[in-house]
């Protein structure tokens, strides 16, 4: 039986090249397909067990390995064109376009969602502020493309045999997007690199790429108005400046920019709690602290109502504002004896390992293929 694994592409390391390193784990053989792959020596050795991928047009075409995302509207018709009709399984591992491949009705195509493509859906708005696209030729020439890839997005969809989503969050938005069913097979996290460490430091802490919708400079907010409570923010982006000015007019708070991933790891794990506001698919930062053993302050919306259970491993806040954070903070130093002990928060985070994550996927698609006639 012939596997061939798509992949939206392989630009940086992330969550889903996780899932693709995984996914190879258990199906080797299996050939992978992308609209682009600038992946070196090293990451191709790691995530894709040193594999050459196939590639769409688009790999060859003028700036394309940083400027990869403005060939989006070309993306549809270029993951069309890859041919695998010689292949009896076909997984799809997508957030844009990896899973609009064509197959056939001989072929079995199950599609790993982490998301509808979102700057096409609900979260068309917030990509076009982002952008600086709300007025003008340009604005409107955006929304005609996104308006198009939705309506590609859509017809797609019918290609795909079975949704596998990867939280509740994402099941309910393929429902929405699509009216099609799914099965949820939460991600892998490297939960084993983060270890247990159980006294922790009187500080709080939060780390992120530094970009609007993670929403550290709204935590920097909320602590600015509690002086007795610090906070250490770790990460870089956009939004830099407007963390370091709350940092800097706030002796409560301190702000480290970026740091490598160790220093990182020792802040997590020394973290009375971590903070999180976002309203995230998934979230993977959550789970590593509670590996660590370090409850999690967190968005009463999104992956993380999957990942934190309330007043167990951690406490929600219901609204993105600096109140609802300091109402939350709170609440958790006010209960802090209904949290389960550390040792009991990081079992909770064990439940999203790799190991956990490669049996549940393989014997969704072991099941699937037995159904269509198939074996492995």
């Amino acid at each position: 039986m012939r596997i061939a694994i798509v992949h939206d592409w392989f630009v940086s390391p992330g969550g889903a090249e996780n899932v693709i390193e995984a996914m190879l784990d258990i199906f080797p053989d299996a050939d992978v397909f992308s609209v682009v792959d600038f992946f070196d020596d090293v990451l191709r050795k790691k995530y894709l067990h040193g594999k050459k991928t196939k590639n769409t047009f688009i790999q060859k075409m003028p700036f394309a390995q940083k400027k990869y995302r403005m060939y989006l509207p070309l993306m549809p018709f270029a993951i069309e064109q890859l041919d695998l009709t010689e292949y009896d399984l076909v997984i799809s591992s997508s957030h844009a376009v990896a899973k609009g491949v064509i197959a056939s009705p001989n072929q079995l195509h199950i599609c790993y969602c982490y998301s509808p493509i979102r700057y096409a859906w609900d979260l068309k708005f917030d990509y076009l502020k982002e952008s600086n696209l709300t007025k003008g030729f340009k604005s409107l020439l955006a929304r005609y493309f996104l308006h198009k890839i939705r309506i590609w997005d859509l017809a797609s969809s019918n290609n795909v045999d079975y949704f596998i989503s990867i939280s509740r969050f994402i099941k309910e938005r393929i429902y929405k997007c699509y009216r099609r069913d799914s099965t949820i097979i939460f991600p892998n996290v490297d939960v084993d690199a983060f270890p247990l460490h159980e006294v922790k430091d009187d500080f709080y802490f939060t780390a992120s790429r530094l970009v609007p919708y993670k929403r550290l400079a709204l935590i920097a907010e909320a602590f600015s108005k509690m002086p007795d409570k610090k906070l250490i923010i770790i990460g870089d982006g956009p939004e830099r400046d407007k963390v370091e000015k709350i940092a800097s007019s706030s002796s409560n708070i301190s702000y480290l920019g970026y740091q490598d991933y160790q220093t990182l790891k020792e802040h997590m794990m020394k973290a009375r709690a971590f903070i999180f506001a976002a309203e995230e698919d998934f979230g993977i930062v959550p789970l590593e602290a509670q590996a660590c053993g370090t409850p999690v302050i967190a968005f009463a919306k999104g992956g993380s109502l999957d990942t934190v259970i309330d007043k167990k491993t951690g406490f929600y806040f219901y609204k993105q504002t600096a109140d609802s954070i300091i109402k939350a903070v709170k609440d958790f130093e006010e209960n802090h004896s209904l949290l389960l002990e550390p040792s009991k928060i990081r079992a909770h985070a064990m439940n999203f390992s790799t190991d956990i994550f490669k049996s549940n996927f393989k014997r969704f698609v072991l099941e699937k293929c037995k159904a269509k006639g198939f074996s492995i």
